[in-house]
């Protein structure tokens, strides 16, 4: 158990020993067990089923770990760390660790806001503090190390507690980022929206000038389609002209006519 403990806390565990029964010929069985118990009660054959329906059926140990497990309602587990599913970001206080700037006011018992702090809750101001802080702790942190190098965990615990407190900070605004990164890319998709219907426009007004013109030369296009065919059956004409004058020449010079 001790080792199995070690494992599953190691930074890249090996995987769990149940991995060799995901096997094709275990995967088949568990596939006709579910056929199996579909036709016995009668019902069509289900194709999804839930890790729930499964496990109340008859199955072998073996094929038990080919189940996936319950989705997790709450927390979730992790190479042994502990996971929570809730988004909300925890405060300072909960993680016991201290806290460098001043919480944002609360709402008190009548809905009313609790005393404000003596100065703004600007994070950015806060961060630059934090940041201005973290070089001096720096700075001081080497002079320890020059001087009395044994000494160093309380300075190294106060640098730990700096950025803890400014990765917190960051993190308040990530609800403010989300929100500002959802608006842009809906601004982003309403432009290529509005210049799709402006091409389209565009080309709706040249198809219409088009059907104007070809409206507006309707006249003309018959008077030359009928002109066209004029012209055709007075080249034809003379063409035949020509040829019966041809022929004339040729009977001449065999002596077919008389002079």
């Amino acid at each position: 158990m001790a080792e199995a403990g070690r494992a599953i806390n190691t930074a890249f565990a090996p995987p769990p020993p149940l991995w060799k029964y995901f096997t094709p010929e275990n995967v088949q069985k568990l596939e006709e067990i579910k056929k199996q118990a579909s036709k016995e009660d009668g019902k069509p054959l289900k194709k999804d089923w839930s890790p729930s329906e499964v496990r109340s059926l008859t199955v072998p140990p073996e094929l038990r770990f080919l189940v996936p497990p319950e989705i997790p309602s709450e927390q979730y587990s992790v190479f042994g760390e502990v996971q929570n599913l809730s988004t909300a970001l925890p405060s300072l206080e909960e993680q016991g660790i201290t806290q460098l700037y001043p919480s944002s006011p609360k709402p008190g018992a009548n809905g009313e806001t609790a005393a404000q702090p003596a100065q703004p809750l600007n994070h950015a101001y806060y961060l630059l503090k934090i940041s201005k802080s973290l070089l001096l702790n720096f700075l001081e942190f080497v002079g320890i190390l020059s001087v009395a190098p044994d000494q160093f965990e309380p300075k190294i615990e106060d640098i730990r507690n700096l950025f803890i407190n400014a990765h917190h900070l960051l993190n308040l605004y990530r609800p403010h980022q989300a929100r500002e990164s959802l608006i842009m890319m809906m601004e982003e998709q309403l432009s290529r929206t509005k210049e799709e219907i402006q091409q389209m426009d565009k080309l709706k007004e040249e198809l219409n000038a088009v059907l104007n013109q070809l409206a507006a030369e309707g006249a003309d296009v018959g008077s030359t389609v009928r002109t066209t065919t004029e012209n055709d059956q007075i080249i034809a004409k003379l063409g035949a002209d020509h040829s019966e004058d041809s022929r004339m020449l040729w009977d001449l010079i065999d002596g077919k006519i008389d002079g």
